[in-house]
C-alpha cells in the first residue's frame, strides 16, 4: 500500500491527452440491461436523499442509480470508521448513467456519515473508455464536496490503480489540498486491504477478484504479495467473533450480557455521556488490537486505567460487528427491513413482538445496550448524539445480511428501526 500523489509524471501534462489514455479493459464486459425505461426529467433531482426507502421503487428519483449497486456501505473498518465502497466496474456505459444523479446519490450516502470518521474504498478495475465520466465532471464532483465531506474522511483507498488514475490525480494536484492528498492511498492487491478492513465484510465484485487473481498469477513466485491470512482457530477464552450463546455458557455466573459489553458500557456510562461525538471518532488500531487480544486471552481489561473513551466506544462497536450472527439475528432481517411499512400505531406492538422473539442472550444484550444508548441521547445537548445519530452509528452493527455487506436499500430501514427502538425503548422493554 502506498501514497504516491506527490510523484511527478512530468511538467504540466496536457489535459487533452487524458481522454486518450488506455484504460483497463474487461474481457467479460457485460453491462446490466435496463430493467425499465425511466424518465430523464430532473424535476426531483434535488429531492433530499431518501435513505429510508426499503427497496427503492422504480419511480424513485434514485432508482436508476441504486439498482447498479455502484455505492455500498460495509460496516466499520479496523479503526472503527464507517466504510463506503465505490465500484467502478458496476458503472454502466456513459449513455446509460445520469452522472449528475450519481453525484447526488453519493452525496446523499455520505450525508449520513460525514459527521463521523469514515473511510472510502474505490475499486478502480472496470473503469473503461465506455463508462468513465468526463474530466469536467470529475473536476466539478471534487469541488462539489466541500469541507463538510472532506473533514472526517480519514482515508481514501484506491484499489488496483492504473497509470490513468495516477495521471488523473497528478492533473488534479493544483485543486487537491495537500491535507486531502495525504489521505489517498494506492492498494495494489486485495490482501493489502486486510490491514484496513476485513475483506469478507465487503461485497467485492467477482470481476475485481478475478483481476486480482490475474495480477497475482502474473508475478514471479518471489514477488508474490502475501495472501490474506487464514482465520486463526478460536482461543480457549476468545470473546470476539464468538456466538452469544457460547459466551453465556462460558460465563462463570451464566450472565446473558457478554463481559465486553458490560465493561465498555459500564465505563462509558461513567466517563463518556458528556463527550461530544462519542461513537463518531475512531481509535488507535494498535490499541484496539491489544484490547481484543487481552479479552481473547482471558485477561481482565480495565478501561478506567486507559482513560480513553473513544477506545471503549470502538471496542463496543467492534464486538457487535464481529459477532458471527448480528445481535438482531438473520431471522428478523426481512421483518426489520420491511418495518417501514408498519403503521405508526402498530410499531411498538410489532417491535415488542420482534425483540421478544430473540434468543434470551440476544434480548438481554440488546436491552442492556439500548438502555445505555438512551442515556447517551438524554445528554445529546452536550454530546450531540441524538437517537437519529446513534441509529446511524449502531444500525449497521445490530443487523446485516448473510453476505455481511450492507446495501443502501437496506441500511435506511435498519437505521430507521434502530431509531424507533431508541425512541420507544421505554415501551418495548417493559
Amino acid at each position: 500500500m502506498s501514497s504516491e500523489l506527490l510523484v511527478d509524471l512530468g511538467d504540466d501534462p496536457a489535459t487533452a491527452q487524458l481522454g486518450q489514455l488506455k484504460l483497463a479493459t474487461i474481457e467479460d464486459q457485460q453491462w446490466p440491461a435496463d430493467e425499465s425505461t425511466l424518465s430523464k426529467s430532473e424535476t426531483d433531482i434535488s429531492q433530499r436523499f431518501d435513505a429510508d426507502s426499503p427497496h427503492l421503487p422504480w419511480d424513485h428519483p434514485f432508482y436508476d442509480i441504486a439498482r447498479h449497486q455502484i455505492i455500498e456501505v460495509a460496516g466499520d473498518d479496523n479503526f472503527g470508521r464507517k466504510v463506503i465502497v465505490f465500484n467502478a466496474c458496476r458503472m454502466p456505459p456513459q449513455h446509460q448513467l445520469d452522472h449528475h444523479k450519481l453525484l447526488m446519490y453519493l452525496k446523499g450516502t455520505l450525508d449520513q456519515y460525514v459527521e463521523s470518521d469514515y473511510t472510502l474504498i474505490y475499486f478502480h478495475h472496470g473503469l473503461t473508455s465506455e463508462n468513465k465520466p468526463s474530466l469536467s465532471w470529475l473536476r466539478d464532483a471534487y469541488r462539489e464536496f466541500d469541507r463538510k465531506y472532506k473533514k472526517n474522511i480519514k482515508a481514501l483507498y484506491i484499489v488496483h490503480p492504473t497509470m490513468f488514475i495516477k495521471t488523473l490525480l497528478i492533473l488534479f494536484k493544483p485543486i487537491i489540498s495537500f491535507k486531502f492528498g495525504r489521505k489517498i492511498n494506492y492498494v495494489s492487491y486485495l490482501s493489502e486491504l486486510e490491514d484496513v478492513v476485513k475483506c469478507d465484510q465487503l461485497i467485492i465484485p467477482a470481476r475485481v477478484k478475478e483481476y486480482d487473481n490475474k495480477l497475482r498469477a502474473s508475478l514471479k513466485p518471489t514477488a508474490q504479495p502475501p495472501m490474506s491470512p487464514p482465520r486463526s482457530p478460536p482461543l480457549p477464552n476468545q470473546v470476539f467473533g464468538v456466538p452469544l450463546a457460547l459466551l453465556r455458557q462460558r460465563s462463570p455466573d451464566g450472565d446473558c450480557v457478554p463481559v465486553v459489553m458490560r465493561d465498555t458500557i459500564g465505563f462509558l456510562s461513567d466517563q463518556g455521556l458528556e463527550i461530544e461525538g462519542i461513537f463518531r471518532r475512531s481509535a488507535n488500531v494498535t490499541l484496539v488490537k491489544e484490547v481484543q487480544l487481552r479479552y481473547n486471552s482471558g485477561t481482565t481489561v480495565n478501561f478506567r486505567e486507559m482513560e480513553d473513551v473513544h477506545l471503549a466506544a470502538v471496542i463496543l462497536k467492534t464486538f457487535l460487528r464481529e459477532l458471527p450472527e448480528p445481535l438482531l439475528t438473520y431471522q428478523l432481517y426481512n421483518e426489520i427491513v420491511n418495518f417501514t411499512s408498519v403503521s405508526s400505531e402498530s410499531q411498538v406492538t410489532v417491535m415488542k413482538t420482534l425483540v421478544e422473539s430473540l434468543p434470551e442472550e440476544n434480548y438481554a444484550s440488546l436491552r442492556y445496550l439500548i438502555t445505555f444508548l438512551a442515556q447517551v441521547s438524554a445528554n445529546s445537548e452536550v454530546n450531540k448524539m441524538t437517537n437519529s445519530n446513534l441509529a446511524v452509528v449502531f444500525g449497521p452493527n445490530l443487523l446485516w445480511g448473510r453476505d455481511n455487506a450492507m446495501s443502501l436499500s437496506a441500511i435506511g430501514p435498519i437505521n430507521n428501526f434502530a431509531r424507533t427502538l431508541l425512541d420507544q425503548q421505554h415501551l418495548v422493554f417493559t
